[in-house]
């Protein structure tokens, strides 16, 4: 377990016509695992692909057709598991979960139920603001994904798209330790973070890489607790399920919702009814889709044409072995060797080509200074132009150069800039910029002094009032870097001015 040195924040209140609520909130996620080839078949899993061009045998279900199991899926799994700090099941199966799938050929779903590849885990929630969720994970599963169902191309017909149909997602069941709609939003985002780092999902929720069912149930304020002292879920509101959300932002919007519709319930005197329920962000309303089915209504049983999955020790701790650094360890590797800032070190362990972009850079150099450029300065250039870090004109070294030009005095920090423009627009290096532009800082001592005694001379008035109060000598060096084209090295100015002034 982690070291709990952290405060918890608080659950989220809502006040309702008669009492205040708080909320519960438990998470099923289906991250597709990043493979080449599907869970129980040789297809592609290529997303974008003609309709249909992506399906063997037996993903269309043809008789005779038997699935094998894809050893790179189960790795993966293994591997996210353990980035998880979750206990691997070295013994595992898998179930039919038997119910009608219109884009599913076989008609059932291969899952697991009973003997899940993953058992308990844990994820660090951070909130920004110096609080954090510790959410225990329940079980990770791997299953098979369904076929894309699609009625808006004919007015009579539905077409179905199978490319999807058997490509393999691993769903991560969460306890219901969430309290509120920023945190649920928080442990996704920590979750594709985490698979990201380990290469296990890339997270892409647009191309339903990964989705999330939302369980949202109320409670009165001191029942949650009852509940972590019993794990009794009587305490708790009924809850309902909110299905295929593949967005953070209606995630929140849905929970939020869906609590108010459940709190309006009870007060009323009604009683909320366990059911799978659909957000329609437009109406800003969820509504019933189905009544929230138990495993016994898909009658799941043991898949006969596959034996249990058996895997060893050795395989496993091969694979902990070789885990990279993941977001938790790099970020406080980023305070402690860099000296950086909690905020600048979540900022830049967000995603691992940032981190390694920003490693680059500090390499050798101040952390703090090569934090602030790339924080800064490049980051918020990016986000003007809407582009990746993949996708910098600026190479490390090229922003690397720029900071050593600072450390040296060749340029001041206001010439820099310029030359991180030049740089970022041309792709020029920052060394041949200074020289061919002439913007090396004047560090000429005789130079510099000449143009402070002219602004001195020229402006006797200022003088007499700079000496009264010493705050207007600010004035003076503005001028002077005025006079130098913002060459001179703004040090050197401060010291001169302020020592002419004092006569």
């Amino acid at each position: 377990m982690l070291d709990l040195t952290y405060d918890t924040p608080k659950p989220k209140r809502i006040a309702g016509a008669k009492d205040d609520w708080e909320l519960v909130i438990g998470m099923e996620v289906h991250a597709q695992v990043s493979s080449n080839s599907k869970l129980f078949s040789g297809a592609s899993t290529q997303f974008g692909a003609e309709p249909n061009s992506n399906v063997a045998f037996v993903d269309a279900a043809m008789p005779g057709m038997l699935p094998v199991i894809n050893e790179y899926c189960v790795e993966q799994a293994v591997r996210t598991g353990l980035g998880l700090k979750a206990e691997i099941n070295l013994k595992s199966a898998f179930d039919r979960k038997n119910y009608f799938y219109p884009d599913l050929p076989q008609g059932y779903q291969i899952s697991q139920l009973y003997e899940p590849i993953v058992g308990e885990g844990e994820v660090l929630v951070e909130m920004g603001d110096g609080t954090a969720r510790l959410v225990r994970i329940e079980r990770i599963h791997m299953e098979q994904d369904a076929g894309k169902s699609i009625h808006d191309m004919d007015p009579n017909m539905s077409f179905v798209d199978l490319n999807r149909t058997g490509v393999c997602l691993m769903e991560i069941v969460s306890r219901p330790d969430i309290r509120g709609p920023e945190e649920a939003a928080a442990y996704l985002a920590k979750l594709r973070q985490i698979m990201r780092y380990l290469g296990t999902c890339n997270g892409d929720m647009q191309s339903g890489a990964m989705r999330a069912d939302v369980n949202v149930s109320i409670c009165r304020p001191g029942d949650y607790e009852r509940y972590q002292e019993t794990q009794d879920f009587s305490h708790l509101g009924t809850r309902c399920e909110i299905k295929n959300m593949n967005s953070m932002r209606f995630i929140q919007q849905a929970i939020e919702v869906e609590a108010r519709r459940q709190i309006a319930i009870v007060e009323g005197g009604g009683e909320v009814v366990q059911e799978t329920r659909l957000f329609d962000p437009d109406k800003q309303e969820t509504r019933s889709m189905r009544s929230k089915e138990e495993a016994h209504d898909y009658r799941y049983f043991p898949d006969p044409d596959l034996l249990p999955l058996e895997i060893e020790q050795d395989w496993v701790d091969h694979i902990r072995d070789t885990l990279p650094e993941l977001p938790d360890a790099k970020k406080a590797r980023f305070i402690g060797d860099f000296g950086l800032s909690d905020y600048d070190a979540s900022v830049l362990t967000a995603d691992l080509d940032s981190a390694g972009y920003f490693e680059d850079v500090a390499k050798g150099r101040d952390g703090k200074m090569a934090a602030n450029w790339v924080i800064n300065e490049l980051f918020g250039r990016l986000k003007k132009d809407e582009k990746g870090i993949t996708e910098s004109p600026v190479t490390p070294a090229q922003l690397g150069q720029i900071i050593d030009l600072i450390a040296s005095d060749a340029i001041s920090g206001k010439i820099a800039k310029d030359v991180f423009e030049i740089c970022y627009t041309t792709g020029r290096e920052p060394n041949e910029i200074v020289e061919t532009e002439g913007m090396k800082q004047v560090t000429d001592t005789g130079a510099i002094e000449a143009a402070v005694d002219e602004i001195i001379a020229a402006n006797p008035d200022q003088v007499a009032k700079a000496q009264e109060n010493p705050k207007l000598a600010g004035w003076f060096v503005g001028q002077v870097m005025k006079a130098t084209g913002g060459k001179a090295n703004p040090k050197v100015v401060n010291q001169l001015v302020a020592a002419k002034l004092k006569g």
